[in-house]
């Protein structure tokens, strides 16, 4: 079978971290990297000298020699870039927000069904094992704790925190809650940009479920959490860390059933509150990210972030945005 013809647009700060997995996956025999295009030419010229990789002079160019591309460009370019290449049957990875316009979102998806194209929206944190092992024994969460903090940053500055950062908060637990939204209370304020720094959201579902989201870049640290209180079907508490790729789940259990290497929270009678680690292996999401995109193109299967479910995280996060700029 040929091996699919991957190019990169955009080679910036997240940009150069998917030509480097690409050059990975094509040393391995996995794809064929075909080259890489930036705007800034010297911006490119680096990337490609480190890597030994041709240079395109347009999109045009590397859509010609190329069966996929990856979008990562600033937020304002993804609407163009995708639909010049979904028009000319080229599948498409953009990296999140997939656009700054709902309708213009949806204006990529029906245009990558119409050619029968592969739409992937680069929610990373989906293929964080955190996410795998948080989504398996979470079949029914009724509060929802997410944190996203991180210093400020020299990137994506085109955007608020809540399409830059809370995003991806907010396609996780739209994955992990399989029920309509019913409300939205969102706060955020300014500190250092245009646009807001610090937002929280809370989310209302129709199950009952309710979900507190914060998301900073003006933060000391660099936090990226979650804890979750599951329902009744399989009641405990999970805490996990993204960025570390650990956490625990706690639970009531019988005295006689303390797991090895479990601790024990608190206990009444025969009940123990036990705290076990979560079998979390670690992994690079955006490698595996990359890997599942070219799975999907040379399998034509469906990906694991559709348009569809990246444009209802983008409806929500232009609500909350809204309700912060009507704030201020």
């Amino acid at each position: 079978m040929a091996k699919i013809k991957v190019a990169v647009l955009g080679t910036g700060s997240l940009g150069q971290h998917h030509t480097r997995i690409y050059t990975e996956l094509a040393a391995a025999g996995l794809v064929e990297l075909t080259g890489i295009y930036d705007a800034h030419a010297e911006t490119a010229r680096k990337i490609a000298e480190k890597h030994k990789l041709r240079i395109f002079n347009s999109i045009a160019e590397a859509a010609a020699a190329s069966d996929a591309l990856n979008i990562v460009t600033p937020t304002t370019t993804h609407f163009d870039i995708a639909k010049q290449l979904l028009a000319l049957g080229k599948h498409v990875l953009v990296e999140k927000p997939m656009t700054d316009n709902s309708a213009q979102a949806g204006e990529l998806i029906e245009l990558a069904k119409e050619n029968k194209c592969v739409l992937q929206v680069g929610h990373v944190e989906r293929f964080n094992p955190v996410f795998k092992y948080v989504a398996g024994v979470a079949n029914d969460p009724r509060y929802i704790k997410c944190q996203r903090l991180s210093p400020f940053p020299a990137r994506s500055m085109d955007v608020g925190v809540v399409l830059d950062l809370m995003i991806h908060d907010l396609d996780i637990v739209l994955a992990l809650v399989h029920s309509p939204v019913t409300g939205v209370d969102a706060v955020g304020m300014t500190v250092l940009s245009r646009s807001e720094d610090i937002a929280n959201a809370r989310l209302r579902f129709a199950n009952g479920c309710v979900a507190s989201i914060t998301a900073s870049r003006v933060s000391a640290d660099r936090l990226r959490k979650i804890r979750l209180y599951n329902g009744p079907a399989n009641p405990c508490y999970i805490s996990a860390d993204f960025r570390l790729q650990e956490g625990h789940i706690s639970r009531l259990a019988a005295a006689s059933a303390v797991a090895p290497g479990a601790s024990i929270v608190s206990e009444f009678g025969d009940k123990k509150i036990l705290r076990e680690p979560a079998p979390i292996e670690k992994a690079e999401p955006l490698k595996l990210e990359l890997q599942s995109f070219v799975e999907c193109v040379r399998d034509k299967k469906t990906p694991l972030v559709t348009g569809e479910s990246a444009k209802a995280a983008l409806d929500l996060a232009f609500e909350i945005t809204r309700q912060v700029q009507t704030q201020k």
